[in-house]
């Protein structure tokens, strides 16, 4: 279906507009047939129109283009007529100019009184989409690799803008420099003028330049201009999952996927930044953990008479889940929370606040290992916790994010205690309390006497454990505590992977804690970013925001459900990426001191710096200066001596994320010399700048930003409209 290019009816001086009045249907049986939405009459059909089913119909300036499975296309009216009346001259108010009124002053039908022209294309063309001028479809697998030997009844094809004098050229083959997935989708920007984005499975997006392609020429072969093919100028890997619809919103490209996530991209970025990631809505599998499976994104589209009627842009999205959702096109509460943010100091106080984070993989070892006496290599178990309490000072907030307190590889222990439940979950929880009182006792021990700490969040999920204190003074400061689980290890349905996720605001900032272990294993670097997504896209992790005024300490229009909805997130724990080189050639720079060859070839560092749909991107870590914490043989300062001979690696990490990265200060990075584990400890200490709301003053703020944004919309909404008119949608 389609609706009509917008037209007007003549009577006498007046014009009465039509847009969307007249809808357009092709059947499976190849007929077409008009639909009259104002009176709900069939005001037109063409039966047999196609013999074969009608799989697109496309409207371009004032003409509209219907293709069957066949490959045949029909090209109903000139685009290049007037998309209005024209003026009534006195005297010759039946008079037909460009055959756009019937002879009695009304619209010209295109679908009964126009003569189709044909052009043909291969069969089941699964994309159609005309943009600048050129009809773009693909039939099946995808644009071709560039070897020119690809059949073109697999390719991406371009052919002329459907006028009469160029309507009979061939087909442009496409061709890119590799093979990427089906194409899915394409479409353009206002923000980059004469490119093409292309979507595929598999996750792609090329980019293609049409700014050399001149119709005048294409019309007229005498042209001083020679109009040029679409050139590819990349191909990027953008999603995990495949790209099932894109969409050019003004300046960002949002792509809709197979697992039912919508993606905002902001390409002026190198490499691309996700803005935003929104959830369609709709599952499918059981309610249990991890067992369900987001629908697919079928369709974006603009809704571009919203331009027209409302002085707006709205998008559409259409889900597997028979839901059709309505976004807000320009993002206007981003924009507002965006000057806010930069108004800040206008509303708000600040003060700093002390930090201090600690991860450590302990590979199952108990707390009394930390009394061995082992000086070997500059060993310090039994001042480690104090060492580690004494790195910053005084700090009014403690976290401490284990992993492995019981031991993951102990088949019995997973299959008893971890799965199903048994005896030994006696030992596992003595094991908690033992560290748990060992965190406690060390704290009391290490701190003045005046200066007091309370546990606020304690949580274990199978191997994880957190601890987080606070300066017993600040406590009345605070509010919203809150700490939940999420469970990654075995699809999802168990905690021997995954992360303990905590929470609770002080003052008017909202801060969240991240102890996570992710999947393990050299070349698991997917299932770590696949962990990563799940962990921080995760919906509803904690309960929403109560009150408007409580919605202020959370950041970019959240409610606080999710952990991105905060303002400060610190996320650390056995991360599990490595280093991608051999092991020979790693443990010969550890000896060299050669840090920076092996940071160039860090799993973590270069995902953060290449991978556009990577989540930690929006996050910091410090520069790393210590030797890789993993993996060492148990009491000794020996990388992986055993069969497997495991490569050195930066394991354990500890990165932040705050809107205002001026907020945060970094006063260490820093690992730990103790043995009884094959992981070394690391820690972190950071002064971040909280801040207290004067909500009297934010609301003038607040007020003086809507109105700056009603003119900047209107700038918008001009700005999208010229463009969409350019291109004949409008």
């Amino acid at each position: 279906m389609e609706f009509a290019p917008n037209q007007a009816t003549q009577s006498g001086s007046s014009t009465t507009s039509e847009a969307g009045r007249f809808l357009w249907c092709g059947t499976k049986d190849g007929h077409l047939f008009e639909l009259d939405t104002w009176t709900g009459e069939v005001s037109a059909t063409r039966n047999a129109a196609h013999g074969a089913a009608v799989i697109h119909i496309l409207r371009y300036k004032n003409a509209v283009v219907t293709i069957d499975e066949k490959g045949k296309a029909l090209v109903f009216g000139n685009p290049d007529s007037p998309t209005t009346a024209p003026a009534v001259v006195e005297g010759q108010e039946n008079a037909d100019p460009d055959g756009w009124t019937d002879g009695s002053g009304g619209m010209n039908c295109l679908l009964m009184n126009t003569t189709p022209r044909v052009i043909r294309l291969t069969e089941k063309q699964s994309f159609a989409r005309i943009l600048y001028g050129k009809l773009w479809t693909s039939a099946g697998s995808g644009i071709p690799t560039g070897d020119g030997n690809s059949d073109t009844s697999s390719s991406n094809a371009s052919l002329p803008p459907p006028t009469a004098s160029s309507l009979g050229k061939a087909a442009t083959l496409l061709l890119t420099e590799g093979g990427v997935g089906a194409v899915t989708s394409a479409t353009v920007l206002v923000t980059k003028p004469g490119l093409v984005y292309v979507g595929h499975e598999g996750g792609y997006v090329t980019v293609w330049d049409v700014s050399s392609f001149n119709p005048t020429s294409e019309i007229d072969p005498n042209s001083s201009t020679p109009s040029l093919p679409p050139k590819c100028l990349q191909t990027l890997k953008v999603s995990t999952t495949d790209i099932v619809c894109l969409e050019g919103v003004h300046g960002k490209l949002w792509a809709g996927s197979r697992n039912g996530f919508i993606s905002a991209y902001d390409v002026e970025q190198r490499p691309w930044m996700v803005t935003n990631v929104w959830k369609h809505g709709g599952y499918v599998g059981s309610e249990v953990e991890g067992d369900r499976k987001g629908l697919p994104v079928l369709r974006l589209l603009v809704d571009y008479a919203d331009l027209e009627k409302n002085e707006r842009l709205t998008v559409v999205s259409v889900g597997r889940d028979q839901v059709i959702r309505f976004w807000d096109a320009f993002l206007s509460s981003d924009w507002i929370d965006n000057a806010l943010e930069k108004r800040e100091k206008e509303f708000s106080s600040f003060r700093p606040m002390k930090v201090l984070v600690c991860t450590w993989n302990i590979d199952a070892a108990k707390p009394e290992t930390l009394n061995s006496v082992d000086n070997a290599g500059g060993v310090d178990n039994v001042g480690f916790l104090d060492n580690v309490l004494s790195s910053v000072e005084r700090p009014d907030i403690l976290v401490f994010g284990f992993q492995e307190v019981i031991d993951l590889e102990s088949k019995k222990m997973t299959a008893k205690t971890v799965l199903f439940g048994s005896d030994n979950a006696h030992k596992v929880s003595r094991s908690y309390k033992l560290w748990y009182d060992r965190l406690v006792y060390a704290v009391r021990v290490a701190m003045p006497p005046d200066c007091p700490y309370s546990v606020i969040h304690t949580e274990n999920l199978v191997g994880l454990f957190t601890c987080i204190f606070i300066r017993s003074s600040e406590k009345e400061s605070m509010s919203s505590m809150a700490i939940t689980t999420v469970k990654r290890g075995m699809g999802g349905h168990y905690g021997n992977k995954g992360a303990i996720v905590s929470r609770f605001v002080l003052d008017d900032s909202s801060f969240c804690f991240i102890n996570c272990h992710l999947a393990a294993g050299q070349s698991e670097k997917a299932a770590r970013n696949s962990d990563l997504a799940a962990v921080l896209e995760e919906r509803s992790v904690f309960p929403e925001a109560l009150n408007a005024d409580q919605a202020v300490v959370f950041v970019g229009g959240g409610d606080g459900s999710m952990i991105l909805d905060h303002e400060f997130v610190f996320l650390n724990g056995d991360l599990n990426y490595r280093i991608d080189q051999r092991r020979e050639a790693v443990i010969s720079s550890i000896r060299a001191g050669d840090l920076q060859y092996l940071l160039n070839h860090d799993q973590l560092l270069k995902e953060m710096t290449t991978n556009r749909a990577f989540r930690l991107r929006i996050f910091h870590e410090a520069p790393i200066t210590f030797l890789p914490t993993y993996k060492y043989d148990r009491h000794s300062n020996e990388y992986d001596t055993s069969e497997k001979r495991r490569i050195p690696a930066w394991c354990d990490r500890i990165l932040w994320r705050c809107r205002d990265a001026s907020r945060v200060e970094t006063l260490h990075y820093r690992r730990y010399e103790v043995n009884v584990s094959d992981h070394r400890p690391v820690s972190a200490g950071f002064v971040v700048r909280l801040k207290k709301v004067d909500y009297a003053a934010r609301g003038l703020v607040e007020s003086d930003v809507s109105r700056q944004w009603l003119q900047e919309e209107r700038r918008l909404v001009q700005q999208n409209r010229l463009f969409y008119a350019e291109l004949g949608w409008i």
